[in-house]
């Protein structure tokens, strides 16, 4: 299918349905939740097979890499206060990694998913692009793996203002980080609101799970099957 037709059509719905989601208040009016729900819909009533819509959906699929780099911006802004709190950072997101890894595997016990749902469920909490290739590194399915990350980076980012909220967390430093682990992008996404700073740890935060959970990945899933 024309590449160039798939990506406009991708981005008009996409446009669309953020349209919507502003104008009705609603924590599951998401625009990454109802933007695919659209093109299910578009390209069912236009009879577009699923498979030709993603082969011509391969340059949106590339742009992903570029639009995780271009994060490395206000990371740059802000080197020396990550310098500063480089050993505090690490930790948390080492922590974090470990904590998101072991409470999927015990979602998919709980819910008896099977082997192939576990290992696609493992790398939620990182994002899109590096979740994709940690799936399919260790015989998940990138495709399931795509919808676990949604999913869990819009919870994590409806999720944590009230955290935020409940615990009296101020420092922006702990937002974003929060953020950024448990929300990937669209936590980064998110923590725009908090400011520039919160972005920052946010973005690091995102970076240094992926890395962390691809190292982890290979240790814990052998283990869990």
């Amino acid at each position: 299918m024309n590449i160039f037709f798939v990506t406009i059509l991708t981005y008009g719905l996409y446009r669309l349905a953020k349209f919507i989601t502003t104008k009705v208040s609603f924590p599951l009016f998401h625009p990454l939740l109802f933007t695919p729900a659209l093109i299910i819909l578009t390209i069912t009533l236009l009879n577009i097979p699923a498979d030709d819509y993603l082969a011509g959906a391969t340059l949106l699929t590339h742009l992903l890499g570029p639009a995780v780099i271009a994060f490395a911006v206000p990371v740059y802004k802000h080197l020396s206060i990550l310098k500063k709190y480089v050993g505090k950072i690490v930790i948390t997101v080492l922590i974090g990694s470990i904590v998101a890894i072991v409470s999927s595997y015990g979602l998919a016990l709980v819910f008896q998913l099977e082997e192939h749902f576990l290992i696609s469920m493992l790398p939620r909490s990182i994002t899109t692009p590096l979740a994709m290739e940690v799936s399919e590194d260790t015989g998940g399915v990138p495709a399931l793996t795509i919808v676990f990350v949604i999913i869990t980076g819009i919870c994590g980012s409806l999720i944590a203002p009230s955290v935020f909220k409940l615990f009296a967390i101020k420092s922006q430093m702990a937002k974003g980080l929060a953020l950024g682990m448990s929300a990937h992008a669209v936590g980064t996404n998110k923590a725009l609101q908090y400011g520039e700073e919160a972005t920052t740890f946010s973005t690091l935060a995102m970076v240094l799970a992926g890395v962390i959970t691809i190292i982890l990945g290979r240790v814990f899933i052998p283990l869990f099957l």
